[in-house]
This record gives structure tokens, C-alpha cells and sequence, in this order.
């Protein structure tokens, strides 16, 4: 949540993720703080760089948080966690992370350290997941990994 809060607050978005106003507001961004508008001599030179990568690195990630792009993913999602089955997780602070036998990979934001240690000690995680955890907190898919073929 620290992150979505961080990048929501960098892109000056108080209330609903509406990708259109990210696209502009992020176009603003990159306009006033691309690297190559200051010389290398210039002292705000390395902090254009530091904050040009912030920005783009906001925009990807609250993009594939955006209500837009769940919708448009949904039915990719939904096959994945009613078919494929739990290969790996980790939780990290308040964010569980999912690797499925697909090879899918979603990030859970702000999943609490005691809904993580029912889901850890459930006997059937993935129904645990479908009814405290998958559609109950923010979710992205963060990326895909190899996943060894279950014996």
C-alpha cells in the first residue's frame, strides 16, 4: 500500500485510478523532468534522471493496477486461479506474492501478516485464496516465471 499511496501522491491522484488522466498527468511529468532539458553540467541534472525513472516506473505500475486493466485481464486472471494451482508464495510486509503452476505471478497489496498466516497454514490454499484473498485486496500481475512441471 506504502508504494500505491507513493506513486498515487507522485501523480497527484487523490481518488479512482482512471488511466486517461495517469496518461496525461504522466506525459506532464516526463515533459518537466526528462534528463534532456538540463546539461550535464547542470546540478538538477542527476536528479531529472533519479525522478524521470521514478516516473516511469510509477505510471507502469499504477497502470497495471488500474481498475482498466484488471477489467481488461479478468478473464485471464479468473482461469488462472480457478485452474492453475499454487506453486509458490512469499509475503513481504504487507504484500503476498503468488506463483502459480501457469507460471503466473500476482503481487497482493496490503494482505496482513494474520490473513497470511491462515493462508499459510489452510490445507487448501487456493480455496482459502479465492475467498479471503484474490478479488479482496489490489492485485497485479507482476510477471511470469519458469515453474518446474509437477511430477
Amino acid at each position: 500500500m506504502k508504494r500505491i499511496n507513493e506513486y498515487k501522491k507522485l501523480f497527484e491522484i487523490e481518488n479512482d485510478l482512471i488511466l486517461a488522466d495517469l496518461k496525461t498527468k504522466y506525459r506532464n511529468l516526463v515533459k518537466t523532468w526528462h534528463p534532456d532539458k538540463f546539461q550535464d553540467s547542470d546540478e538538477k541534472a542527476s536528479e531529472a534522471e533519479a525522478m524521470s525513472r521514478r516516473i516511469i516506473d510509477g505510471y507502469h505500475f499504477l497502470v497495471s493496477i488500474a481498475p482498466e486493466t484488471r477489467e481488461a485481464t479478468l478473464e485471464e486472471y479468473t482461469q488462472t486461479i480457478s485452474e492453475a494451482g499454487i506453486y509458490d508464495y512469499k509475503h513481504k510486509g504487507i504484500m503476498l506474492e503468488i506463483t502459480f503452476n501457469d507460471g503466473s505471478v500476482y503481487e497482493y497489496f496490503g494482505v496482513p501478516k494474520n490473513v497470511f498466516i491462515k493462508f499459510n497454514n489452510s490445507d487448501k490454499q487456493v480455496r482459502f485464496g479465492k475467498r479471503n484473498i484474490f478479488f479482496s485486496y489490489v492485485y497485479r500481475k507482476a510477471k511470469s516465471a519458469e515453474v518446474e512441471a509437477a511430477a
